[in-house]
């Protein structure tokens, strides 16, 4: 019975999978594409990357779709046929009947988080990178000007408190991949301005863990702002943090890091004092995280609806699969909304629906309704 089952699922499971990364990639991408070419002089070639580029995401969007109507379909064909009420009356229970489903979008749930891990995101940033580069695209996350790093301090106050005090700002106009380009370091320390240090180019050594500087001028300040003399070098070092150049390589969309990528920026981001983009792409994270389970849930929820008498046409499977796609994602995106205002922590925001729709699918499964 359990082979039977699966060779009845994998069939429409990998149609399902093709179908919905074609209509993904050719409705969402194409005529975006085709603007760009027209309008923007997009390059052919670059087009065509980007539109190959797309298809792994697509792909990823498409596992949990193709499961839950791969389980519509199939244990609907059943009812229709009368074989699920023959293997009742052998003895088989609903859930009994539904396992090998579960344990195929298990599969598919491991499958999904490895894919949305290793191959994803970095397609994700490749075609951020081709259109920054062929277009001069300005992306939000992407940082390669007007990097921008205050440094702070821990200070104790009278009261006893602590409280954070600028010590550094640092400032580059452009960063080319390596080298940060016009730099502006002020020292600040003791809320007085002691330095300004101005050069044409920076890069970080990473042997003596120090700031190489070119073609500069260091004033010092502390004294007499307004008499200030400027000292002159062709190259010189300083100390100071390694966070800017992070914050500058590192910086990328949430949806196109890995979760390792996700935590290591989440710190940057931590220093700077960016609370509000600390949390969104904390909840982020956490629905990378859930979006796999999801699998699951729809496997759960499809074979479970599958089972219900007179629902057996493709037609009314496919009408079943987009009520409840769409009923999911409106949910997630809601509750995912309140995550990102802070009303729920960001763990509840990304795995509420998931809750809401296992819940959803037990109901669904035990609810009594056969003879």
């Amino acid at each position: 019975m359990d082979t039977y089952l699966v060779k009845e699922l994998m069939t429409p499971f990998f149609f399902s999978v093709g179908i919905f990364t074609v209509l993904g990639v050719a409705i969402a991408t194409l005529s975006d594409l085709s603007y760009k070419i027209v309008n923007s002089n997009l390059p052919l070639i670059s087009a065509i990357e980007i539109f190959f580029l797309k298809i792994p995401e697509y792909i990823a969007y498409g596992l949990p779709i193709s499961v839950l109507l791969s389980t519509l379909i199939t244990y609907s064909r059943l009812s229709k046929d009368s074989e699920i009420i023959a293997l009742r009356c052998g003895g088989i229970s609903i859930f009994r009947l539904i396992t090998p489903a579960l344990i195929l979008s298990l599969f598919v749930t491991s499958f999904t988080f490895i894919f949305n891990e290793l191959v994803v995101p970095n397609t994700n940033y490749n075609i951020t990178t081709i259109l920054v580069q062929q277009l001069n695209e300005q992306r939000k996350f992407l940082l390669r000007q007007d990097i921008f790093y205050p440094e702070y301090v821990e200070v104790k106050q009278n009261n006893g408190k602590n409280s954070k005090q600028l010590k550094t700002l640092f400032y580059a106009e452009k960063f080319d991949g390596e080298n940060m380009q016009s730099l502006t370091i002020l020292d600040t320390e003791k809320k007085v301005l002691n330095k300004v240090i101005m050069s044409e180019r920076g890069s970080w050594n990473n042997q003596n863990q120090v700031w190489d500087l070119f073609n500069g001028v260091i004033y010092d300040v502390a004294e007499n702002p307004l008499i200030a003399k400027g000292s002159f070098f062709q190259k010189t070092q300083i100390s100071f943090s390694k966070t800017p150049l992070e914050l500058a390589s590192k910086s990328r969309d949430p949806y196109e890091m890995n979760i390792f990528q996700s935590q290591e920026y989440i710190k940057l981001l931590r220093l700077l004092g960016d609370e509000k983009n600390v949390l969104m792409f904390q909840v982020r994270t956490a629905q990378k995280i859930a979006f796999p389970f999801v699998c699951i849930i729809f496997a759960l929820v499809g074979s479970s609806l599958g089972c219900l008498p007179n629902t057996a046409s493709k037609a009314t499977s496919f009408s079943l699969c987009v009520g409840v796609v769409f009923g999911y994602y409106m949910i997630s995106f809601f509750i995912g909304s309140l995550g990102l205002i802070g009303a729920i922590s960001p763990f509840m925001a990304a795995w509420i629906p998931n809750v809401l729709g296992l819940l959803i699918g037990i109901y669904l499964l035990f609810k009594p309704r056969f003879a």
